[in-house]
């Protein structure tokens, strides 16, 4: 037990330091990827697997691995590259997104680093619709890109984003007030996904892509008033952004005496007990783990009801 507690203490402290560890890998070739630590589980020499009928075409196969089925996405044809045709010298990568495991075929792992999200950058202007980068960066003279998952895995299992008419019917919300909020998520899956989900409550929803792009466009609104909470009064926040991560946008926002009303959810593919010892660090006002929208749609109504 001390030593989980220490491990949490440890990560627990990076908060407000604007800092992530990146698992460094490579897919079929010399093009160097990152995939935040957070959501690693582990990290094997594949094993054997087994194909099952009707997969989809990115999924290489299913692993059976400590008493659970995982399936093994191909990293690299899932992103429009040629696929990994052996794996016998490749490595899965086991991670969690959105409340599910799966693993993510590699050719190879190199080692972990520790980064400032500040030199964790946009992908480049002109990338597309098609472009599956979320955020790019530079270690040791190389370009390294970190993927959009959560466009990888719409595109293989698309989530549901309705609100269910039982929830529907329990919200509390005056729809007709069309409350302004902004929803932050380097993402344009996710982003596409929260306003979908929110759609059916008549809210007024600005968007940005990263914590410092949503930090000025709140301080632009404060130069013209003394309580931002009154134009914007919640902000629904992934954590994992490029520039300024989610928790390093609230710890701001509480420390501007003219943001510092503004409700905070942060929603995040992230999970486990360092987020919860986290979100109370930075003055969160709820967390949420993506994705399901019945529990979005709660969260928004509890804090606009108020």
């Amino acid at each position: 037990m001390s030593s989980i507690l220490d491990s949490v203490n440890k990560r627990t402290q990076l908060v407000g330091q604007n800092r992530l560890e990146l698992l460094l890998f490579r897919l079929n070739g010399r093009q160097r990827f990152g995939i935040n630590v957070f959501k690693v589980k582990e990290v094997l020499q594949c094993p054997p697997l087994t194909t099952l009928p009707k997969l989809n075409p990115f999924i290489k196969g299913v692993a059976h691995i400590r008493g659970s089925t995982i399936s093994v996405i191909d990293l690299s044809a899932a992103t429009g590259g040629r696929p990994l045709t052996s794996t016998e010298n490749c490595f899965i990568i086991i991670s969690e997104y959105n409340r599910s495991v799966q693993g993510f075929l590699v050719s190879s792992v190199e080692r972990i680093i520790n980064m400032n999200w500040a030199a964790i950058m946009p992908p480049p202007q002109g990338a597309g619709r098609y472009s599956y980068l979320t955020a790019v960066t530079e270690i040791e003279g190389e370009l390294v890109e970190i993927l959009d998952v959560e466009k990888i895995l719409d595109e293989i299992s698309p989530v549901k984003t309705a609100i269910s008419q039982e929830v529907n019917e329990t919200l509390t919300i005056d729809r007709e007030q069309h409350y302004h909020i902004m929803v932050i998520d380097d993402s344009a899956v996710a982003r596409k996904q929260i306003i979908r989900s929110l759609e059916s409550l008549n809210l007024q929803i600005d968007t940005a892509k990263d914590g410092r792009e949503a930090l000025d466009k709140l301080k632009s609104i404060a130069a013209e008033m003394d309580d931002v909470s009154q134009e914007i009064p919640l902000i629904i926040s992934d954590i994992e952004m490029p520039e300024m991560d989610g928790y390093t946008l609230t710890a701001e926002i509480r420390d501007d005496p003219k943001l510092k009303k503004i409700k905070v959810v942060l929603h995040t593919s992230l999970s486990g007990v360092f987020n919860q010892a986290m979100v109370q660090k930075v003055g969160a006002n709820d967390f949420i783990a993506k994705f399901n929208p019945d529990e979005l749609a709660a969260a928004v109504n509890k804090h606009l009801s108020l």
